[in-house]
């Protein structure tokens, strides 16, 4: 078999960066968390900005992953998967496989980009899903979601750019997969927040989830690690906070209205 034709595996997943350790990017769990190079969107305020070019290659290798977690094992409670878009790498498959082999839990930061991925990640195993938590990133509305993902006049597939997530987002949920569901908002976005708790609760309605289990996280734009573009835009600090403080109260209103708990993270 050649090169062409050979099965990917984890080796091939090209890692921009590796936490070995971390609270934040799995809530309530240990987590070494993997930087996948490459990302299809263009966010304006994404904090990884540097990664996102697909063509550049990876700078850690899966030996130095397998290593960690020997080192690891006992420790850490799990593995995020993280990007860039995460879903963009098919080599991701193995690693989840190779990841779970070694005794951890997996779990993945995606917007849904590529559905087919997600199926294959719910799926393809056929002892059930390969990942145990996602947090998943409800980019905008319908209606300003391909120009919130930098897709607008650039890309023809732009105007399927929500149905793709949307169909992400309902085969985890409906595969039984743990979801944390978050939208990071910026000045631009802040009037559409209600409308954001309403999509949220159409997706979770949609996907069969119970009315007190459905949840939206507000979390709130930083300039740390987005563009210098995207860093100027954003308010003075004290004021930001209370516009971002001022948009969450209209949103909870939304969501006491919809069956949404809405929360906020800084």
């Amino acid at each position: 078999m050649n090169a062409r034709t050979s099965p990917l595996t984890a080796k091939d997943l090209q890692i921009a960066g590796l936490v070995p350790l971390s609270t934040v990017d799995w809530p309530g769990q240990l987590a070494a968390t993997l930087f996948l190079q490459g990302c299809p969107w263009r966010c304006s305020y994404c904090h990884n900005h540097a990664i996102l070019d697909p063509r550049t290659p990876g700078t850690v290798t899966w030996g130095e992953v397998e290593d960690l977690l020997a080192r690891r094992r006992g420790l850490l409670d799990g593995v995020v998967f993280s990007g860039g878009e995460a879903t963009l790498q098919r080599a991701i498959i193995p690693a989840f496989q190779e990841v779970r082999a070694l005794g951890f839990r997996t779990g993945l930061h995606t917007g849904g980009a590529f559905p087919s991925r997600i199926h294959d990640i719910v799926s393809s195993d056929p002892g059930g899903p390969l990942v145990d938590w996602v947090g998943f990133d409800l980019k905008a509305p319908p209606e300003v979601f391909e120009e919130t993902v930098g897709l607008r006049n650039a890309n023809p597939n732009a105007s399927r750019a929500f149905e793709r997530s949307r169909e992400s987002f309902l085969a985890l949920a409906r595969a039984g997969v743990e979801i944390e569901l978050r939208t990071t908002l910026t000045p631009v976005l802040a009037p559409y927040a209600p409308r954001i708790v309403e999509v949220a609760s159409d997706l979770w309605r949609e996907a069969g989830g119970e009315r007190g289990a459905r949840s939206l996280i507000f979390q709130q734009a930083r300039s740390d690690g987005t563009s210098d573009t995207f860093a100027r835009t954003l308010p003075e600090r004290s004021r930001w906070n209370r516009m971002f403080e001022a948009v969450l109260e209209s949103a909870r209103t939304t969501g006491d209205v919809v069956g949404v708990r809405v929360e906020a993270r800084a």
